[in-house]
């Protein structure tokens, strides 16, 4: 006998403002806790130093979080000049120190110059990358260092916010992929001091930013599931940047049986996806295959 699932069905996305010190993963459950959901994950880390916007899956939900992996970000840090730390973070410990010259604000902007755009990046050791199956992070901690090819990654924008003798605070637009502590460390080898992130929070994630976000003291404040559950987002917020299919209820009971469909599909492209809807209810996503047929790709789970 199948062993059932502990907990409610509650399907969803939770903006959630990670709080400081808690890993990404400690947040999602204390998250899953407040909702007794049954099932729930997140769409991208931030470390424990990190605070800001988690988008966290609840239930169905979960099946398309995959779709905001590859999400834009945005993120506001400080970097600590004078000082290069193991992490290349205010966790880990400082392991060269560096006086730190008078900059001038042009000065600062010629160095950040050189990071927008297309880069390359050589992934931290201290991350959640994978050698041989293990995780990075745990071969640092041994104190072994693996040899990292670079990444290409872009940096849409990064705008010099304020300044202060020892540092400054930036805010970056960038794509997937992109390490902000690495960028940092890159920007104070550039200045001649070495550098490191004390604090990082993130704004963005494709869609959903930072205005809509919820904390977990707002959460475990309010008394009753109702009032908790109004911060949830419908599932379909993660893929509504992919194109709208309405159907009728004889095509809609076919594709939910994992058969192909023929159907107007104009304006939407071969080997696309599109999401797929019944009277406005939300039943998963499909493929275009070729023009006027179609094939589920990922759907909800649904009892009718």
């Amino acid at each position: 006998m199948a062993r059932r699932r502990r907990g409610l069905s509650v399907d969803g996305v939770l903006l959630l403002d990670k709080p400081q010190g808690m890993s990404s993963n400690q947040a999602l459950q204390r998250a899953r806790r407040l909702f007794q959901a049954q099932k729930a994950g997140h769409t991208g880390t931030l470390d424990p130093m990190a605070t800001g916007l988690l988008p966290v899956c609840f239930g169905e939900a979960t099946k398309f979080s995959s779709y905001l992996l590859d999400a834009d970000k945005c993120y506001r840090a400080y970097v600590r000049l004078g000082e290069i730390t193991d992490t290349g973070d205010a966790d880990g410990e400082v392991i060269e120190r560096h006086p730190i010259v008078p900059l001038t604000e042009d000065d600062i902007e010629k160095a950040l110059s050189a990071f927008r755009g297309e880069i390359d990046q050589i992934p931290p050791m201290y991350s959640a990358l994978k050698h041989q199956g293990r995780p990075l992070y745990e071969l640092a901690r041994q104190g072994k260092t693996i040899a990292r090819a670079p990444r290409r990654v872009t940096v849409y924008d990064m705008r010099l916010l304020a300044r202060d003798a020892t540092g400054f605070e930036l805010e970056v637009a960038c794509s997937k992929g992109t390490y902000i502590r690495t960028l940092a460390e890159d920007i104070g080898q550039a200045l001649g001091c070495g550098a490191h992130i004390t604090a990082l929070r993130r704004l963005r994630t494709g869609p959903f930013d930072a205005d809509d976000m919820v904390s977990l003291e707002v959460l475990e404040s309010t008394s009753d599931s109702a009032g908790r559950e109004e911060w949830l987002l419908k599932m379909d917020a993660l893929v509504e940047h992919l194109p709208r299919l309405d159907v009728e209820d004889g095509a809609a009971r076919r594709l939910m049986l994992g058969q192909r469909v023929q159907m107007s599909t104009e304006g939407l492209s071969t080997n696309s996806l599109a999401r797929l809807y019944r009277d406005d209810t939300f039943l998963g996503l499909v493929t275009i295959l070729v023009a006027g047929e179609v094939t589920p790709r990922r759907l909800v789970a649904t009892t009718q």
